[in-house]
């Protein structure tokens, strides 16, 4: 608690130009990480270039609390891509490998049947009603690289928002009261 009590005492003993800049240097991370999610937007294609594993459908494969990074590619979907896709009603994407296509001719439409690794059925209970197949037009992406566990962080804070909280604003206080 005395930390917290030296930090309120800084912050008041701070003069009006210290405060603004500490307020612009915060500005500027936030800036700055919205910047690199931007581009990578642009340079992958996908409207989410990094997605978090939340559940164990696709193991041995990855496990919950895996980063996985995609890319959306113009190329036609294979038997055994791993996609990352919406489905209406649904606020959070699905991450499970394609276990059929069915391409109609020239035209580039496909049918698009998927599963997780660990589950015993196909996908289309988790489908939009009376929706069978995905179109390609569902997919966020495709899997191309991971990093294990390191999205454990993302999870515990969107399963205990109070975490979220604090740390926000523990480092908040941080930014806010660091000198120089």
């Amino acid at each position: 608690m005395e930390w917290i009590a030296n930090s309120v005492e800084s912050i008041k003993s701070m003069n009006i130009r210290d405060t603004l800049t500490q307020f612009i240097t915060l500005g500027t991370i936030a800036s700055t990480v919205l910047i690199i999610w931007k581009v990578l937007m642009c340079l992958t294609g996908s409207e989410s270039p990094v997605v978090v594993v939340l559940s164990g459908s696709m193991e041995p494969g990855f496990r919950r609390g895996d980063i996985l990074f995609l890319h959306r590619s113009r190329a036609p979907f294979r038997t055994g891509d791993i996609v990352v896709y919406n489905v209406e009603g649904r606020p959070i994407p699905i991450v499970h490998r394609v276990i059929e296509v069915h391409e109609e001719g020239n035209k580039g439409n496909a049918d698009i049947l998927t599963k997780g690794d660990a589950n015993l059925l196909d996908d289309r209970s988790f489908y939009a009603n009376g929706q069978h197949w995905l179109k390609p037009q569902q997919i966020i992406g495709r899997a191309v690289a991971f990093v294990p566990y390191v999205g454990w962080a993302t999870i515990i804070m969107t399963e205990k928002p109070i975490i979220k909280y604090m740390l926000m604003g523990v480092l908040g206080l941080l930014v806010i009261t660091s000198k120089g």
